[in-house]
């Protein structure tokens, strides 16, 4: 069994981008959809893998969470009120 990166997609209200992608990207992108599928039994369409990926990425990004957190501790020794929508 291959170990992905990706589970189930949880259904969630979305908000719509329009995005262009290289075609070999998008080739890729079903590529993974379709393994996904065989290894989670719930067929998903490519597009709606790009969100968790990008959410995987940045959770693992030490650099991205680094800077963030030092945003918060700013924002929280300034006495400001952090926004919520995790703007960095």
């Amino acid at each position: 069994m291959t170990k992905l990166k990706l589970g189930a997609i949880p259904d969630d209200k979305p908000v719509k981008l329009n995005i262009e992608l290289p075609a070999h990207i998008h080739r890729d992108l079903v590529a993974y959809a379709e393994l996904l599928a065989r290894e989670t039994g719930q067929k998903n369409e490519p597009a709606k893998l790009i969100a968790p990926m990008l959410a995987r990425f940045m959770a693992t990004d030490r650099g991205f969470a680094k800077t963030r957190k030092e945003g918060s501790r700013r924002t929280s020794m300034s006495g400001a009120k952090p926004t919520g929508d995790g703007a960095v």
